[in-house]
């Protein structure tokens, strides 16, 4: 029997990715531009139609990156409002799934293959132990994988992006002390986000007393990495090093004795500078718990569209993630 198709969305504040989903399959993924369209609907009647199909598809899963509370979703960094419900009608779905964008990339991750994954530093998982998710990108994703009775696992629907960054070092408490003056509340996607390496590095210009002369994450990143501008080298190593800070937070407050995960768009980009970074000291650094997060294992997803193969679980009614 074939199973009904199904759609999946990965939603975030730039751009939303589209895939059809059949017998397991992902198909015809799809990167839109957010600023193209009113909202999903339209950006999926989009996509549906540059792929017809001589099926349509019954049931659809979307990732966003937001809290999801009730039939009204309002996205974090984009100025996409839907309901659920009239989305659903719109498309035609009998069903219609919407889940925080890293609940969905936590449900992946037991069903990567080592070819998406880039081991940093030692540890080795300890099995039916929660996993740990996180991840910059427009904003910092974060989430949870915990075992549940009969072997069933559970994402936990959380916005630990933030939560109050915390200084580990003199340079960092000097940084967030400038941030705070232009912010109410310095959060960790404040600093660990695409704008939030533009923060870094407008926050470092000050205390340096540069001019800050760049303006996106991209042009800081390129100036980081070849060592000709040191003010972005700095922004690069500190972005690094507060990954370090902020994941082994998390580690330590769900248990993440299963792993750390780290996924979104700003780091495979860069992956075998992050390899090399201070980000698995830092995140070992953590007093009298060094030893338990040594024990860790930390990767970076490399997998370019992980959310997808949770959301097909999802979607997918003989799935069980």
């Amino acid at each position: 029997m074939t199973s009904p198709l199904a759609l999946v969305a990965d939603i975030g504040g730039t751009h939303a990715r589209f895939a059809l989903v059949d017998d397991g399959e992902i198909l015809h993924a799809t990167v839109l531009r957010c600023a193209d369209y009113e909202g999903p609907a339209a950006a999926a009647k989009a996509f549906l139609a540059s792929n017809a199909s001589d099926r349509s598809p019954r049931r659809a899963a979307f990732a966003v990156a937001s809290a999801i509370v009730g039939d009204r979703v309002e996205l974090t960094n984009s100025p996409w409002r839907f309901s659920i419900g009239a989305t659903r009608d719109a498309l035609g779905l009998e069903s219609l799934e919407v889940v925080n964008d890293f609940t969905a990339v936590a449900l992946s991750v037991r069903h990567l293959t080592p070819d998406h994954l880039l081991a940093i530093g030692g540890g080795t998982a300890e099995p039916g132990c929660p996993i740990a998710v996180l991840g910059p990108g427009t904003g910092l994703g974060v989430s949870a994988l915990v075992p549940g009775l009969g072997g069933v696992w559970s994402a936990l629907a959380a916005e630990g992006g933030h939560v109050t960054m915390a200084a580990a070092t003199d340079r960092e408490a000097e940084i967030l002390g400038w941030l705070r003056r232009r912010f109410d509340h310095v959060s960790a996607e404040r600093v660990l986000s695409g704008q939030g390496l533009v923060n870094l590095y407008q926050a470092l210009s000050a205390l340096s007393n540069r001019q800050a002369v760049f303006s996106t994450p991209d042009v800081i990143t390129q100036r980081g990495l070849d060592g000709s501008c040191a003010v972005s080298r700095e922004a690069v190593e500190t972005f690094f090093a507060m990954m370090g800070t902020v994941a082994g937070n998390l580690a330590l407050s769900v248990g993440a004795r299963g792993g750390v995960f780290i996924a979104g768009g700003i780091l495979p980009r860069m992956a075998e500078a992050f390899r090399l970074s201070g980000f698995r000291a830092r995140f070992e650094e953590h007093g009298r718990f060094q030893p338990y997060l040594a024990a860790i294992p930390t990767w970076l997803i490399v997998h370019p569209l992980p959310a997808f193969i949770g959301l097909a679980a999802i979607a997918a009614p003989s799935e069980n993630a």
